[in-house]
């Protein structure tokens, strides 16, 4: 978004509004292919509850949740305006960079046998620890569930078992974000760009299902190392058209 928009010329306000509307869009689309897991954590359960097993508590609580949340909400509330700021090219390139990075080492590094098979096996410790390295993607371009399921891998999560918790994790994350933009951007809504902006929701919805439902198949065959290599081209691709 923050490369498009740079290139396109859509920038300011209404771009900002426009950026919000799209992450809703995404997040009603992982709720849609998590909303059983979801509904889980609040104790209502469609089918046979998950077993317990594993060195974990037991089962994914809201408490996984929370351990996952606080690190990211504590840094981004307090450098909210700070890290606005940071949404600019050079920016993004090195965060591409640095986050490809991440994610080679975290395939090379990770233990050969993950300690938690499914997210149900996490420990309170493997969650927070998730959460700490979420504080990377309050870096534009870093990538949150690139710098969450690295974190995980790292601590012994198995690479769907990190997948699924980061996608989990998003839903709270990323409505409590969006909240606070829509507060500090509703001034700037205006009757004449609500067509866009539905268009905006719509097609980001459908695409988010579409990249989460091919991501997860993808990630059983195959490690992120190709998602990194994508990501260094595109911040080779970043400093030839900015600089």
């Amino acid at each position: 978004m923050i490369i498009v928009g740079h290139l396109l010329g859509f920038e300011g306000d209404t771009a900002n509004t426009f950026e919000v509307v799209i992450q809703l869009g995404s997040i009603l689309a992982v709720v849609v292919m998590f909303w059983r897991r979801l509904f889980g954590l609040i104790g209502i359960h469609f089918g046979k509850p998950p077993a317990h097993e594993g060195q974990g508590s037991g089962r994914l609580s809201l408490i996984h949740i929370l351990l996952g949340m606080i690190p990211a909400v504590v840094l981004g509330l307090i450098f909210h305006d700070t890290i606005k700021s940071l949404f600019n090219p050079i920016n993004v390139m090195y965060a591409l960079i640095v986050g490809g990075v991440l994610l080679i080492a975290a395939e090379v590094l990770k233990p050969k046998e993950p300690r938690a098979i499914g997210v149900d096996d996490m420990t309170y410790r493997q969650a927070f620890v998730i959460g700490c390295f979420q504080c990377l993607a309050l870096w534009p371009g870093f990538s949150r569930s690139g710098a969450t399921i690295s974190g995980g891998m790292l601590m012994g999560v198995s690479r769907y078992a990190a997948s699924e918790f980061s996608f989990l994790l998003a839903v709270p994350m990323m409505m409590g974000a969006t909240v606070l933009d829509v507060y500090k951007s509703i001034g700037f809504l205006n009757a004449s760009d609500i067509p866009m902006f539905a268009v905006g929701f719509i097609m980001a919805f459908i695409v988010a299902l579409i990249a989460i439902k091919t991501f997860l198949q993808l990630i059983k065959r195959i490690s992120f190392i190709p998602f990194a290599i994508y990501r260094f081209i595109v911040a080779a691709v970043v400093y030839v058209v900015f600089f």
